[in-house]
């Protein structure tokens, strides 16, 4: 049996779409469906069926989902373990959307080159959730915002950027009283929820400011486009380029304030350890 097809199954059963699943796995929606007929055709079941442009597993589907994961994962793995301490195979890599754009790029074309059979898959989302897939074994590395909590001693950490707080406000805005300028402007909060939004909500406690709430949300660049359009003011860490183009924002340092740390964490065993390892040497190389 080809694991590409358990792997095209997969896909399928996660996007809902022959389409999407297509696009996704480069490979034309007629050779997906030619992939699909022949596991059926091995297996002697169907596993998906079809409802107009939406695809669902079959009950038998649905049944050798879980089992097909590991199958398809544990054959990426046998590259790694049998390289025998090379750098190869599969690394699985998640990152926060800002340090999706402004961190991770430079650091797998330092790794790529280095370490050309190295391949990547690249999870998006929040800190929170990609610090917990870490710890379950469902990610090796996670480029993430440092927990405020002790790390594990089964992880590692190493930090990349260091980022102090900012207040963002319109053009022309005084800032030179803040309580008076929190006073004046609606408030567009950082999610608390997030750990830089903590950090955030922390230093707005300690500075006893006078916040009117607006808009509460996890996404930086949102929120700095809202205060481009003159919907309030926000406080936010003074991430990494790119930042969005055209913004027409008063970016203000802030005294006495906390720092958002971004940085690496990974697990410090499994098979793509080698490949792991790899990838820290070049954060460290890069240095926060």
């Amino acid at each position: 049996m080809d694991t590409r097809f358990l792997e095209s199954f997969i896909m399928v059963a996660e996007c809902g779409s022959m389409a999407e699943a297509a696009r996704r796995l480069n490979v034309t929606s007629a050779a997906l469906a030619q992939r699909l007929r022949t596991l059926e055709a091995d297996l002697g079941h169907a596993l998906v069926l079809r409802a107009g442009r939406t695809v669902q597993p079959t009950e038998e589907g649905l049944a050798i989902l879980d089992s097909a994961r590991a199958l398809v994962q544990n054959t990426r793995d046998l590259r790694a373990i049998a390289a025998k301490g090379v750098p190869e195979g599969q690394l699985r890599l998640g990152a926060t959307a800002t340090s999706m754009t402004g961190i991770l790029p430079g650091l797998i074309t330092a790794l790529s080159h280095q370490h050309p059979r190295i391949e990547y898959h690249v999870r998006p989302g929040s800190s929170v959730d990609l610090y917990h897939a870490l710890i379950a074994g469902d990610l090796d590395v996670a480029l993430l915002v440092k927990p405020t909590f002790a790390l594990p001693k089964s992880v590692g950490w190493v930090s990349l950027r260091v980022e102090p707080l900012v207040l963002l406000s319109p053009e022309g805005a005084d800032c030179s009283d803040l309580h008076r300028l929190f006073s004046e402007h609606r408030f567009i909060r950082y999610d608390r929820n997030q750990w830089g939004g903590q950090i955030v909500d922390r230093y707005l406690r300690q500075q006893a400011l006078p916040v009117v709430q607006f808009l509460e949300l996890d996404a930086l660049d949102a929120i700095a486009a809202m205060v481009d359009q003159g919907l309030g003011i926000a406080i936010v860490p003074d991430w990494g380029r790119p930042w969005p183009e055209g913004l027409r924002v008063q970016k203000t340092p802030l005294p006495a304030g906390d720092v958002r740390e971004t940085g690496m964490v990974w697990r410090k065993s499994g098979a793509r350890l080698a490949a792991v390892m790899a990838l820290i040497e070049v954060c460290e190389q890069a240095g926060p």
